[in-house]
């Protein structure tokens, strides 16, 4: 039995997310796992490196697969390529050694949210962009973010019903750049709850629009009440950048 390693790179705007479902066939690993079972005449089940939710997008998702097959790796890409829509790239395709694990191995996922801020329509960006108008108080961001950032239970920033046993996670940075009228936020972390980078994003929007002091951070993580969190931003803005072994 042989292990792989598969890069790919997605376009999450018309899927219903990253996992498996009981009541639909139209996610990124079902249609993944589809195709490599007709590939190498097996079943394959595929582990990722994080599950991104309908419509989150992905520049580089990681995962990993065994098989018991002779194919040859890039021969294995190719046919892969042949077949996958044009909204899911494969980039890359390697063996890898005995015990890696796409979501095991992992030691720290990069999500970004970009963030439209200007007056114009973003037409041909409004797939991947969250149009939120408005002039930002981006210090005020800062602050909030520096509160943020460190080992703390998570659980006011995440949706109720998708809490784990532990709600605790390391968010290392939250860095800013503005590219002209768009502003990029970066989450880096030893891993995310659901919908916790969405809930993080509109907390820290309600902050730079002056709807909350960035002060206020400290008591939402100890409240551990999502109520006392901001808003959800919208899944479309949000994509997996990176994920670091």
């Amino acid at each position: 039995m042989r292990n792989f390693r598969l890069e790919l790179c997605y376009d999450g705007s018309r899927w219903a997310g990253w996992q498996k479902q009981k009541n639909t066939d139209n996610t990124i690993q079902q249609r993944l796992e589809t195709l490599l079972s007709r590939l190498l005449n097996q079943p394959v089940e595929l582990a990722a490196s994080g599950r991104t939710d309908a419509g989150v997008h992905a520049r580089r998702q990681v995962c990993s697969f065994r098989a018991e097959t002779e194919l040859n790796a890039d021969v294995m890409l190719t046919e892969l390529r042949k077949y996958l829509p044009e909204d899911i790239g494969a980039l890359a395709l390697e063996e890898a050694p005995p015990r890696f694990h796409a979501r095991l191995s992992c030691v720290e996922k990069c999500y970004v949210y970009r963030i439209h801020t200007g007056d114009a329509p973003c037409v041909f960006e409004r797939k991947y962009v969250y149009a939120f108008p408005a002039a930002l108080d981006l210090k005020a961001m800062k602050r909030a973010a520096r509160a943020l950032c460190g080992t703390h239970d998570f659980a006011a920033f995440c949706t109720a019903h998708g809490k784990k046993k532990s709600t605790v996670r390391t968010l290392k940075s939250i860095d800013f750049v503005r590219e002209g009228d768009e502003l990029r936020i970066f989450f880096t972390g030893d891993g995310f709850l659901y919908n916790m980078v969405r809930i993080l994003t509109g907390t820290l929007l309600e902050v730079g629009t002056g709807r909350r002091p960035a002060e206020e951070m400290g008591e939402i993580l100890a409240s551990g009440e999502r109520a006392r969190a901001g808003f959800t931003a919208p899944a479309r803005g949000l994509t997996l950048w990176d994920a670091r072994y």
